[in-house]
């Protein structure tokens, strides 16, 4: 009976039926568990972990294939790294090369050989095994680190920049870790992988092929979606310069995260990095908490259970000696003892790479499979404390010494009548008469130089990208009369602008113009005003030079009313053709001055 109900009751589910079955699970736990972690102060990654654990097969096995998951989720850091590449310039990275290559060694070198050590001599591992095993524990958890410095503001403040240096080098340090684990194997099959050598070249030739890609190939690209205005376009090429660099990466056994942050480095100083980064985000937080979710699915409770104190006692050793390690190597590269706790509590954890080389170490013969359950559940309970470490962290200030405190968010600020983005020389000015009015300011920038520099003058500047709409939102723009955008990026057009007007149409928008390019870009806008950044003082230094020459004050005066004049033509003009060349027979120069009016003219015009 083909057509009974018995029949159709035990047909088999397809995949859609088991996509929107674990799809259902999986966010309605994950909502659960991150409402009430969050509302407890512990954090969204320790909910999203709980959470896989309860619903995954070693839990109320709701939902399987933990797995595949993961390996999908892992996505999620790719889009990180991507994220932060996207906010360094390689003038930047190139400042922060100690940090990397220095700190960032040490970190590595001194925490794996500790951890091997302990391994060797507390559990009766082979010096194989414990090297298989010591050496990843001293990476750290990038997927849980960097969401938190992002967060917090501190991403682009001196002590976020040495605890990204770590990062980075950790991420750079996953090759030669491959190539140990690979020169340690006892599985004849993996003679056939590729050397050390060969791994160190691929990685040379792969970043190199990126840069260029990025130059000759992605920009120009970006720059015909820009002209074709479909934002569909800037979602996909986001995406697919990810996952080209990633597949990349992996398909010459490098680290795929690796791949995604150059391409974010090539991409940090092009025009249309913020419209990527507005459109990568939303991927990068789902497959983010989708990774944690499948963390918690894979971790072996019925190994925890048969081995809880070895589990507990390992993941405290683990988190104490890095914690002790990283504190002190933070503070003789230079950091506060209150900054350098902060650090060696934010790195204290195991990462998600572990998982991967705890894995490899498995195929190699190195351990066996019990082993790297176990380890891989000793990398998830530590990771699970960092919560409570940063909470501590925060209550006790560690993170942030005295008197050279990280630069706060604008979601700490007071509400304002105006909002002003950037506190430089202009944004200075602007600010002053306002406040001298007796309005409410709040002044953001992104530079930690500034706002340390403007503190001692006792202005209170808060840190972050004013050209973000959450981040303007938190500011209060809400509410804001005024939003004046007085930093000086050439990049800030219409693009970026438009989503902003729209977001708040009850504040008046005023624009500091880099160029006449930008002037153009914007002259078409409905916002209050647009003002050349240098255009003012330079036509008041031309009037001082012609006093100084001795010409008449009314010569002076109809000399600036015409270059006035004949400016605004050719705007008018340039913005209708498309092209600065347009109306050039209006400007004044050699051989073509302007006709001085008669005294009859004058009068008339009087």
């Amino acid at each position: 009976m083909p057509n009974s109900p018995t029949a159709v009751s035990h047909a088999p589910l397809s995949a859609t039926d088991v996509l929107l079955s674990e799809g259902v699970i999986l966010l309605g736990a994950a909502v659960l568990f991150v409402m009430l972690f969050r509302r407890f102060g512990l954090g969204a990654v320790l909910g999203y972990l709980v959470a896989g654990a309860l619903v995954g097969p070693q839990g109320l096995g709701l939902v399987g294939g933990a797995e595949s998951k993961l390996a999908i989720a892992e996505i999620g850091i790719v889009l990180l790294l991507f994220l932060v590449g996207l906010e360094l310039h390689p003038a930047r990275l190139w400042r922060l090369k100690r940090d990397i290559f220095a700190l960032g060694l040490a970190q590595v070198v001194i925490c794996g050989l500790a951890l091997t050590a302990l391994i060797y001599y507390l559990t009766g591992f082979t010096w194989g095994a414990a090297i298989a095993l010591g050496l990843p524990l001293a990476l750290s958890s990038t997927a849980q680190v960097l969401p938190s410095l992002k967060s917090s503001g501190r991403i682009n403040s001196p002590f976020g920049e040495k605890v990204f240096s770590i990062l980075l080098f950790q991420d750079l340090s996953i090759v030669p870790l491959i190539t140990i684990v690979a020169a340690l194997s006892r599985n004849p099959v993996d003679a056939g992988g590729p050397p050390g050598i060969q791994l160190a070249g691929y990685t040379v030739a792969a970043i190199a092929g990126l840069v260029l890609a990025g130059r000759f190939i992605l920009r120009p690209l970006l720059q015909l979606v820009g002209k074709l205005g479909e934002r569909e376009l800037f979602v996909a090429v986001g995406l697919f310069t990810v996952l080209a660099a990633a597949a990349i990466m992996h398909a010459l056994h490098l680290s795929t995260a690796l791949g995604a942050f150059v391409a974010g480095v090539m991409l940090a100083d092009s025009p249309y990095r913020h419209e990527i980064e507005a459109d990568v985000e939303p991927f990068r937080s789902i497959l983010l908490g989708l990774f944690f979710l499948a963390v918690g699915m894979v971790l072996d409770l019925q190994a925890v259970a048969a081995n809880p104190l070895f589990v507990i006692g390992m993941a405290a050793m683990l988190v104490i000696t890095k914690a002790l390690l990283i504190t002190g190597l933070a503070r003789l590269f230079g950091m506060e003892w209150t900054q350098a706790i902060g650090a060696g509590l934010l790195l204290s954890q195991g990462g998600e790479f572990g998982f991967v080389l705890f894995a490899q170490a498995q195929n190699a013969l190195l351990i066996a499979p019990q082993g790297a359950s176990l380890f891989s559940a000793i990398v998830t309970f530590s990771m699970a404390t960092t919560p409570f470490l940063m909470l501590f962290a925060r209550r006790l200030e560690f993170a942030q010494p005295k008197g050279q405190r990280n630069p706060e968010g604008p979601d700490e600020a007071t509400r304002g009548t105006a909002i002003i983005v950037g506190y430089g020389r202009f944004g200075q000015t602007v600010a002053q008469m306002l406040m001298g009015h007796g309005f409410e300011v709040v002044l953001i920038d992104k530079k930690p130089a500034q706002i340390e520099v403007s503190s001692r003058f006792d202005m209170k500047v808060y840190y972050g990208d004013g050209t973000r709409i959450d981040l303007l939102r938190r500011s209060g723009a809400d509410e804001a009369r005024l939003i004046a955008f007085c930093h000086d990026d050439p990049s800030f057009d219409r693009r970026v602008l438009e989503p902003i007007a729209e977001t708040f149409p009850q504040a008046a928008l005023l624009v500091r113009a880099f160029d006449r390019r930008q002037l153009l870009a914007l002259k078409d806008m409905d916002i209050t005003g647009v003002v050349r950044e240098v255009f003012e003082s330079a036509i008041c230094m031309g009037v001082q030079a012609m006093e100084a020459l001795g010409v008449p004050q009314a010569e002076i005066e109809e000399v600036e009313r015409k270059y006035r004049e004949n400016d605004d033509q050719r705007l008018t003009v340039q913005g209708e053709q498309g092209t600065l060349l347009a109306a050039k027979e209006l400007m004044f120069r050699p051989g073509r001055r302007m006709r001085l009016l008669t005294r009859g003219e004058e009068e008339e015009r009087a």
